[in-house]
């Protein structure tokens, strides 16, 4: 079954561009030009993959609450912001508001197709049959692979597929610092150290709201980062 790809892009002639290269790479691929027809798309079904433009119309932030919606209504949807706007205030905006990936419209469509190809492959570990374990438990963090789910003192931290694997990569060695390279490989990204820094500062925002006193994330300066073992209780 081909994936489901929606693009919510408000320009005609860019939306029907990527909407017919990605049906050539043989995606299913549903159009939008507001925020309004993708939100009532997607409360009746939501698409496997989201690319979404932030100016839509008038609205000049409409991406950015689409983004939010969506994400409240799936943490495991990949959602890429593709936008002709290439401020660091607008890409670490995206990125805390859960989006896994942010692309200048500058971006080839071979760059393109290739980062939805990897968010498309690191889903795919959940049903591919590797010599994994299904669970890691690290204290009172539990990490649930297959329903990738993530647990702090039984509590759910709703973490988006970029979030879960980054913490299942510090979380299965603890001490051992892990570089912005290991990371990215982990997680199957590709992008710059200040991206990287916003998904961690992210990280550790949601795992504070469950627990104010969660302190396992650790910044190894001009290394990289690392989880920490709990102090005893």
């Amino acid at each position: 079954m081909s994936r489901r790809i929606a693009i919510i892009e408000d320009e005609p002639a860019i939306r029907a561009n990527y909407a017919d290269a990605l049906k050539k790479q043989g995606y299913e691929v549903s159009a939008y030009a507001s925020r309004a027809d993708a939100l009532a798309a997607f409360r009746t079904r939501l698409p496997d993959l989201a690319l979404i433009d932030i100016g839509l119309d008038d609205d000049i932030d409409g991406g950015f609450t689409l983004c939010r919606e969506l994400r409240a209504m799936s943490a495991n949807v990949p959602i890429i912001f593709l936008s002709a706007r290439d401020s660091d205030f607008d890409i670490v905006a995206g990125l805390r508001l859960g989006a896994d990936d942010y692309l200048t419209k500058d971006a080839s469509l071979p760059h393109l197709t290739a980062r939805i190809a990897a968010l498309f492959r690191r889903s795919d570990l959940l049903s591919a049959p590797q010599a994994v374990e299904d669970v890691v438990e690290r204290g009172n963090l539990l990490l649930d692979l297959k329903r990738l789910n993530a647990q702090w003192k039984d509590t759910r931290v709703d973490l988006t597929l970029t979030e879960f694997w980054m913490v299942h990569t510090l979380a299965k060695f603890p001490g051992h610092v892990k570089d912005r390279d290991s990371l990215m490989r982990d997680a199957r990204i590709v992008v710059d150290d200040a991206t990287i820094t916003s998904h961690i500062k992210r990280i550790r925002r949601k795992f504070l709201a469950v627990d104010p006193k969660f302190d396992c994330i650790a910044t190894v300066y001009g290394m990289g980062y690392r989880w920490t073992a709990e102090a005893p209780a």
